[in-house]
């Protein structure tokens, strides 16, 4: 399977920048796109829906922080000239009954207010844009590893189930290092999380998003530059098994990883290999397009 990075538009038509930014559990992220090439992709971890599992509410300096963040992201959509912006928030405001006070503080930030999408839609988001460089992608498998959902996808059947990386660390209270009883548990908690899938065997699969790509980078040592990039699940298990024994600080400091991403990369780990487990798969291909490619797309589409 190879992985492009192209965006096409007509010939002979105007340009067009969109800029898209995807709220969710732990990360805030923007693409700006202008349909010939890629201007800029952007994330910051805030850790807006840390606590949520536990109060049913968005924490105000979470809020607080995430606003901040949204307002360097409006800038930075300003300076790329954008003419058309849109913001969609997934797991975490979905479970957070204050989510209209904060898609209050994000529609000041941003000058457009913020979607509440669904699991289903956030997968089939997920699926466009991991996707659309692929000559046929009917027989394609994307899973996007968030901070409150993992979402499970092909070109017929989308499955959002509720367990992420910020949820699962918040479940289980896995600590660095982690003890075997509390691996045990988390292992357990979401394979059972993930029997009732039957989506079938896919030797083969498309690693999205954050998790994905900061456990490549981890694997390879390096910071950026994945795309593409295959784990195997062996691979995998043995980066799980190393995380579960190390310090805060010294998953803080690996090659690789954004140490803002440390308090909850086990648990991402943990997940990502149940997930290859769930489905049989041997090899994750990694890819840097995901939920925000999709939604230029459309956006692109209907210009």
């Amino acid at each position: 399977m190879r992985l492009g990075r192209r965006y096409e538009q007509p010939v002979g038509e105007s340009t067009l920048n969109v800029g898209v930014v995807d709220i969710g559990t732990n990360s805030i992220r923007l693409l700006v796109t202008s349909g010939h090439e890629e201007i800029g992709r952007w994330v910051e971890v805030t850790g807006l829906g840390q606590g949520v599992q536990s109060t049913g509410q968005l924490d105000d300096d979470a809020m607080r922080r995430t606003v901040l963040v949204l307002q360097q992201f409006a800038r930075r959509m300003d300076d790329a000239e954008v003419e058309v912006r849109q913001a969609i928030a997934t797991s975490a405001s979905r479970d957070a009954s204050n989510r209209e006070l904060f898609f209050d503080m994000a529609e000041s930030a941003l000058r457009v207010r913020p979607t509440l999408i669904s699991g289903s839609r956030e997968a089939q988001l997920a699926f466009e844009g991991a996707t659309e460089d692929l000559d046929n992608a009917d027989g394609a498998f994307v899973s996007d590893i968030g901070g409150g959902s993992t979402e499970f996808v092909t070109s017929k059947v989308a499955k959002s189930i509720d367990i992420g990386t910020v949820r699962l660390t918040e479940l289980v209270r896995i600590d660095q290092p982690a003890s075997e009883m509390q691996m045990r548990a988390a292992i357990e908690l979401v394979d059972e999380m993930f029997a009732t899938l039957e989506m079938g065997s896919h030797e083969l699969i498309l690693g999205i998003a954050g998790t994905w790509t900061s456990l490549a980078s981890i694997g390879q040592g390096i910071s950026g530059g994945v795309h593409g990039q295959r784990m195997g699940s062996d691979e995998l298990r043995s980066i799980r098994d190393r995380l579960a024994h190390k310090t805060m600080v010294e998953i803080e400091t690996l090659p690789g990883l954004d140490p803002r991403r440390a308090p909850v990369i086990l648990s991402g780990a943990v997940i990502a290999a149940s997930v290859m487990a769930a489905v049989g798969a041997d090899v994750a291909v990694i890819s840097e397009k995901d939920t925000l490619d999709g939604v230029a797309s459309e956006l692109l589409a209907l210009r």
